[in-house]
């Protein structure tokens, strides 16, 4: 059972446009499968998670309360963290959060989100390949990042490019299934110095 101050949060969000019209309670449910896919791996939350492309607060929000553990909301629009930082001011929020406006592939290389985080998620922030470039240099060694996957055929291991996630120092992991897909993916090396490169140059050049 979610708390008020989750959901007004995401009423909200929804309100202001973040989040889709529709029905919250798949939003939240796809949110949780994250936090089951992390505890099949761990009896532990992890110390420190990092949502990649926040937006409306998806998963983020909804890890923080479940967790209470800290955890870092990254977007790069003014509009969607300033609403973020709003809720994390509420009553009831948990005291976890902390809110960061930067583009990923810049924040990455910030020394206080550089290779800090067990756990890195992504919601919707982008194709296979850029999702990979940004945020293999959040992730320290051993870290996991689990990324929600489509439905239909090009779901799982038929979206990734095993060659670049090893270039990235990254693993494919397993295929979870929580009612809804997700991809593991573990950092198994550090990431070379030039990833992740310009937004311009992942557009133009994209690994696969």
């Amino acid at each position: 059972m979610q708390s008020e101050w989750l959901s007004r949060a995401l009423e909200e969000s929804r309100a202001r446009g973040f989040l889709g019209p529709s029905d919250l309670k798949p939003h939240v449910e796809h949110s949780h499968g994250f936090a089951d896919v992390w505890e099949k791996r761990s009896s532990e939350p992890p110390k420190r998670f990092l949502d990649l492309g926040s937006g409306g607060g998806l998963p983020g929000l909804v890890l923080l309360e479940r967790w209470s553990t800290k955890g870092v909301l990254l977007d790069s629009m003014e509009r969607r963290t300033s609403f973020l930082e709003e809720a994390l001011r509420r009553e009831g929020a948990p005291s976890g959060g902390l809110v960061v406006t930067q583009r990923a592939e810049i924040a990455a290389r910030q020394t206080e989100l550089e290779g800090e985080f067990d756990l890195l998620t992504a919601r919707s922030f982008g194709p296979p390949a850029r999702v990979v470039e940004c945020g293999s240099r959040f992730l320290r060694l051993g870290g996991i990042f689990i990324v929600s996957e489509p439905p239909g055929p090009e779901q799982g291991s038929g979206r990734w490019n095993t060659d670049v996630l090893t270039t990235l120092g990254l693993e494919l992991g397993e295929y979870a299934r929580e009612n809804f897909g997700y991809q593991v993916i573990v950092k198994i090396r550090e990431t070379p110095d030039e990833f992740p490169r310009s937004s311009t140059s992942m557009k133009k050049r994209p690994l696969f």
